[in-house]
């Protein structure tokens, strides 16, 4: 027997029924299925360096098991110094078994190494079933040494399918392993974030209503102790006013009665 991929026999005995069952094809010609790979890199600053093209070959060409070939510019850039005809990047294509290997690996040994991985994005899709991964740094790839590597870069994954919709696309990739965020963190996320503001808007209006009448208690306070002293001081006036008064009435009297006498 010839050998043949885990994936590749993974789709055949059971992907292709469970997406029979999901979008009821009427024919198993109709079942999307992956028809290639293509791993891309950019090197912008081979244009001053062309040794960093020989090292991003070296680097795909491991990494996919493939041989890589170097993408040249279309046209002159005269503010990046570049003349048509210059290597400023690298692919491969995989198609076949190399595909579904190049997968497997990228699935079980790659992914779980990217530092807080919790899943790929969902919005890579083109809306055309094909979907494109962007890999910040090339060490997550087992077969990439850290001793030898030049410089840390990243590349971008295209996975081009058969799928006429991104959903159909999106199943099919979901199927073969690719772990994809799920929708319910981000839900979850929505509704506690609207749960917050309104008890954030009511913890001031209370503290405001609190403050408001200590502040009016301290101001009308001395204004009372000013109208009790002011009629203290009348009493004290008037007092000396009647005893002058009644003086000149006791000396009246005396003269009146050495008169009589």
């Amino acid at each position: 027997m010839s050998y043949i991929p885990r994936l590749k026999k993974e789709y055949k005995s059971n992907v292709v029924t469970r997406l029979i069952k999901e979008f009821s094809y009427d024919n198993v010609m109709q079942v999307p299925k992956l028809e290639k790979i293509v791993i891309s890199k950019g090197v912008g600053a081979a244009v001053n360096d062309k040794k960093l093209i020989d090292h991003a070959l070296n680097e795909v060409t491991e990494i996919s098991g493939q041989k890589a070939i170097a993408t040249m510019s279309k046209k002159d850039v005269a503010s990046f110094k570049l003349r048509k005809g210059m290597p400023v990047g690298v692919k491969v294509t995989l198609r076949g078994e190399k595909m579904y290997e190049f997968l497997d690996r990228f699935v079980t040994t790659a992914l779980p190494r990217v530092r807080d991985f919790s899943g790929v994005k969902s919005t890579g899709f083109d809306g055309r079933g094909n979907y494109n991964l962007g890999v910040t740094e090339q060490i997550i790839f087992p077969e990439i040494n850290i001793d030898k590597i030049n410089k840390i870069s990243g590349m971008d994954i295209t996975f081009v399918t058969s799928a006429n919709s991104d959903k159909e696309a999106m199943q099919l990739l979901s199927e073969l392993g690719l772990p994809f965020k799920k929708k319910e963190s981000s839900d979850n996320n929505s509704t506690v974030e609207d749960k917050k503001p309104p008890v954030i808007e009511q913890a001031p209006a209370a503290e405001v209503v609190e403050e408001s009448p200590v502040e009016e208690v301290a101001e009308e306070a001395p204004a009372a102790e000013v109208v009790e002293e002011s009629p203290v001081e009348e009493v004290a006036e008037e007092a000396p006013a009647a005893e002058d008064e009644e003086e000149p009435s006791e000396n009246e009297e005396e003269e009146s009665k050495e008169d009589n006498k």
